[in-house]
Formats: C-alpha cells, structure tokens, sequence
C-alpha cells in the first residue's frame, strides 16, 4: 500500500487523442474524493518537469464539464525528450539531459507520483524515469490503436467513427459522378483505422502498411467493378502504406509523407487507368472533437484505475484493457511492441469474404 501518498500529479503527452480529458477527469475525482489526494497538472507532457512553474492544481471544479471535451486540458508534445533535449544555445542546436533536474522539480512540487498518459514514445520516457525512482503509472493513449498491451486504446473509436462517416459521405458523391475517391486515414505503423473503417463503410480497396500493394492489382480490382457497371470506387489509405516501387505501367513511385500518400496513389491510379480521381486526406480531423461513449467510459476506467494503481504501490505498470477487465502490466513489457493487423486474421478474412481488396494477389 502507498500510504505515504499526498500529492499526485499528472500529464499527457504525444499526440492528442479524444478521451484524454475523460482519463484526467477519472483520475481526479478517484484521487481525491478516494483517497484525499492532492492532483497537480503538469502542463505540455514532460516540459512541464522543465519549467514547473507552469504546474497547477486540478481540483474537481477544474474537471466540472470536462467529460465531451477533445484534446487535453493540460495541454501536450510530442517533441521534448528530458533525457534528450533539444536547446539553442549561440545560435547553435544542443542535446541536454534535463531528467536530473525533472527529478528534483518533482520534489520542489512534492508530487509523490506521476501518472503519464501518452503513446508508446511517451511512456518509454515514463519507464525511464521509472528506472531512476520516479514513482510513476502509465496510461496508454493512442488514436491508432497499436499498443501491444491492451485491446484497445481509447480515442481509436472516436476516430474510427470520424474516418467511417467520411467514408460515407464519399460514398454519395463518388457514386454521383462516377469517381474513384481515395481517402487516407492515420496509421503509420498499423492499419487498424483502414481497416475498421473501411469494412464499415463499404470500401472496395484497403491499403495498411502490413500487406504489401501494387498499384496493378489495385486498378485491377477497379476495372473489374467498371465491368460490372460500378463505375465508382472507394480506396482506403493508412498513412503508412507502403508504396510499391513502381506504377501500374512500370513507372517509378516516388517516396511520399503521411499526408502525401493519399495523393501518390491516385496519382498512378489516374495515370493508369485515365478516370478521374479525387483525394481526401483526414489528418488531424480524425483526433479531434468529442469523444465517443465508448472512448469517455473507457478512459474513466483508466483514470480511476490508475489512481488504484497508486494506492497499491503498483508503480512502474501501465493500465491496460484485456478480457473487458482494466489491468495494470509493467511498463516494461508494455512498449516498443507495436500490435499490428495479422493478413491472416479474422478481420481481414472477413473483408476478402465481402469483395474489399487489399491490392495484393489474394
């Protein structure tokens, strides 16, 4: 039992997912109406260490109406490493260590433990500090769903719907005027929001970073519904697709960006196949905005939990969801193991069943 514990404090860092506000929400109405504990906010995920002058206290008037809120109250990055810091210094770019000094402004703040929410970067840092004393739990937090740890991150199901209601919405209007309507999601290691979104919005083609493509066989699938009189097609793109070296006419394909690979394929889809193509690229929209129901409640859970995990001594864990349950697993075995779509799975079984191509042979 951590029964010496008086003061908690708190950040997110990484990208921004809807949902973060609920954890921080669920975290401090546990600590102190649980517990009796003291939460202070640590602003902009670590930097917040650096500068503690920012650090305020979070009290449940300061989590009243939090709960629709997208985006994180606390505010994040995904740029300041404290053990790698980048500063200018005479016009010139230095790496520091700022962990010492996080370690003693934690001390100055009295904060007795940390809860870091954040991505798989973001609590690589946390087992670190971990490692060098900081009592600390860990939340997981990303919108792409590829923690190995839990089933499921909140903010994946918020922005599983914003991709699917957009594929919807191009659905009407590709049909319309008989177009073929590229759209990329975000996933740049995993292809879990294409996938998902694409089943459910009725894509005809899905490209994730875990199934090899050509541009060949992905024309192929739309000629073939041309020639059944569908002369429209939806192509679902994650960020991180790996492009094939080579168009569908044996042209090269230059190397492209989150954000560019989108607009790359249709590039050669058009060029192949001479029909008119239009790209939409959804970005940050898909990480902004209200959480789902689901993502709020999951990420209550997460934030009562990990003020449990306080209250047990149980530092150095990650919460996680497995079997329904919320579970605390050492931060250890939790990052740097991305869970990514099996070609083989279920999931992707039952997209071949209903005619989505992945651009490959299968």
């Amino acid at each position: 039992m951590a029964g010496n514990i008086r003061t908690i404090g708190v950040s997110t860092g990484g990208g921004d997912a809807p949902g973060l506000n609920a954890v921080i929400r669920g975290l401090v109405r546990a600590a102190i109406g649980d517990y009796g504990w003291r939460v202070m906010g640590i602003p902009d995920g670590f930097d917040g260490l650096i500068w503690p002058e920012k650090a305020r206290e979070i009290t449940e008037k300061s989590v009243s109406g939090i709960l629709p809120r997208g985006g994180t109250i606390l505010g994040t990055t995904n740029r300041g490493n404290p053990f790698q810091y980048q500063v200018e210094e005479n016009g010139q770019t230095v790496t520091k260590d700022f962990a010492p000094l996080c370690l003693e402004n934690l001390r100055r703040l009295k904060i007795d433990a940390m809860v870091v929410i954040g991505g798989d970067g973001t609590l690589s840092i946390a087992n670190e500090f971990f490692k060098l004393g900081m009592k600390v739990v860990g939340v997981p937090k990303t919108i792409d769903n590829d923690l190995s740890a839990t089933e499921v991150t909140f903010g994946f199901d918020t922005a599983l719907q914003v991709a699917t209601d957009a594929l919807d919405r191009l659905h009407t209007t590709a049909e319309s005027h008989h177009r073929v309507m590229v759209m990329e999601v975000m996933g740049r290691d995993a292809g879990w929001i294409a996938l998902h979104a694409g089943i459910a919005g009725g894509a005809h083609v899905i490209l994730m970073p875990e199934i090899p493509f050509t541009i060949q066989h992905v024309c192929e699938k739309i000629g073939e519904r041309e020639l059944m009189g569908r002369k429209f097609s939806l192509v679902v793109v994650a960020e991180g697709a790996k492009l094939p070296e080579t168009d569908a006419s044996g042209k090269p394909i230059p190397s492209a960006k989150p954000g560019q690979v989108g607009n790359t394929i249709a590039y050669a889809i058009r060029d192949y196949l001479k029909k008119d193509v239009r790209v939409t690229v959804l970005g940050h929209i898909q990480r902004g905005g209200s959480p789902s129901p689901f993502d709020r409640i999951l990420a209550t859970r997460f934030g009562v939990a990990a003020a449990d995990a306080i209250s047990r001594g149980d530092f150095g864990m990650m919460v996680c969801l497995r079997a329904g349950e919320v579970i605390a697993v050492p931060l250890q075995e939790a990052i740097g193991v991305y869970k990514t779509v099996q070609p083989s799975s279920g999931l992707v079984r039952a997209a071949r069943g209903v005619g989505i191509s992945f651009g490959d042979s299968a």
